[in-house]
């Protein structure tokens, strides 16, 4: 608790002088940044003036997860709005794609283009940590991979999405562990492909061999030593020891990489920084959404796929590997099954989704419309969400393609 009170007050202070140098002199508009990280996701929605849903399932192993919806933008209500649901990365929320005001938010420009938009979210993070018999302070309660978000998390909200809106398909728009979680499920539960009219992979992550990620590349290195990972990450909920944060920063912010205040976020050591697209100024709404809650595992599961060089399920040891799969090793996705067209967006500067990767997700993925790289060499893993120029260089080619389907 302590250290995200300090991670605040340097994103206040950050903010404070980014607005200073650029000759703004209304305290006002300070303020109103920082009230907007304490607003819930509905919140956020309805103080940008656009109609908010709050929905609640209860998913098939009993985890309790909270999402949102937009039923309609400004033009207002219509009827037989195509659903389209959207899916955050690691560490995120719902709130990550509405946070950044009514013009440049994914939630509200696709509201806004005539869709019925979905907003998911997964067990773990702050609109997931409730279950039928399990608490948050039970390990058990933590011992889920982006494996389970996939298998359990995103049917149970599709599902619900779909029947609520009376439709039988919508189009899935994931980001980042958004999509790692989507090529789980329609690989794992195929019958779902049928229920995706499209799906818009934006920093596609699957295969991670070329990932460039610090702490990702520093908790692969670590992997053979499964006490000494848990000490610095958390046993359970992922809640990082200051050492581990300390040696992930020396690495992300030398060389002026990720630079001042934004060193004190795990998100930006994880994923990175393009100081052309970001608007600093709102740093403080980020800091209250995100990070958002993640379990070990999760992280874990990307880590043990960078040293094998698969894009397969969770592995627990030999032993267990072989009592739970009955094999060594963890069973490979089979990305065959995966028969939903699908639209690879994709950027030359991200540190999650590297340029090979993706490219080896594109070759063996049957159903791949069209990959596409988004024009902005500078453009990278957080811009997807947050780029000044995020509909322009991405949302309006999306839109496009969402017509197809």
């Amino acid at each position: 608790m302590e250290s995200r009170i300090w991670i605040a007050l340097a994103a206040v202070l950050a903010c404070a002088a980014a607005l200073q140098a650029s000759n703004e002199t209304d305290d006002a508009l300070l303020r109103r940044y920082v009230q907007d990280a304490h607003l819930d996701t509905a919140e956020l929605i309805a103080k940008n003036g656009y109609p908010a849903e709050t929905h609640t399932v209860t998913t098939e192993d009993g985890y309790i997860i909270t999402f949102h919806r937009i039923p309609y933008g400004k033009a207002g209500p219509s009827r037989n709005r195509p659903v389209v649901f959207l899916q955050h990365g690691l560490m995120c929320s719902s709130g990550v794609w509405v946070l950044a005001g009514s013009e440049k938010s994914p939630g509200f420009i696709l509201a806004d283009a005539g869709y019925d938009v979905w907003i998911g979210n997964v067990r773990g993070n702050k609109y997931g940590r409730t279950h039928v018999s399990l608490s948050p302070t039970d390990k058990k309660f933590w011992e889920f991979s982006w494996h389970e978000n996939g298998y359990y998390d995103l049917p149970a909200q599709i599902d619900y999405a779909l029947e609520h809106a009376g439709q039988s398909s919508l189009h899935f728009i994931g980001h980042s562990m958004g999509t790692t979680s989507f090529y789980a499920m329609a690989a794992s539960r195929p019958e779902y492909n049928k229920k995706i009219r499209a799906h818009f992979s934006l920093a596609p992550v699957a295969f991670m061999s070329h990932l460039t990620s610090p702490l990702l590349r520093v908790l692969s290195t670590f992997q053979d030593s499964l006490d000494l990972l848990m000490s610095m990450l958390g046993d359970g909920e992922f809640m990082p020891s200051s050492e581990f944060l300390a040696s992930v920063a020396e690495i992300a912010c030398q060389d002026q990489t990720i630079t001042g205040d934004l060193c004190g976020n795990m998100l930006f050591l994880l994923c990175g920084f393009d100081k052309e697209q970001f608007n600093v100024t709102l740093l403080p709404i980020i800091t209250g959404h995100a990070p958002a809650g993640s379990s070990t595992h999760q992280l874990l599961h990307y880590s043990q796929g960078i040293r094998s060089g698969k894009f397969r399920q969770y592995s627990y040891g030999a032993i267990e590997n072989l009592l739970k799969y009955g094999s060594l090793d963890p069973p490979d996705y089979d990305l065959s099954k995966i028969t939903a067209p699908v639209y690879l967006h994709w950027s030359s500067n991200d540190w999650m989704a590297a340029v090979q990767d993706v490219k080896e997700l594109e070759n063996k993925l049957p159903n791949v419309m069209e990959s596409r790289q988004v024009p902005d060499t500078n453009f990278n893993h957080l811009d997807f969400m947050w780029a000044i120029d995020v509909k322009t260089l991405l949302f309006d080619a999306i839109i496009a393609q969402m017509k197809e389907n």
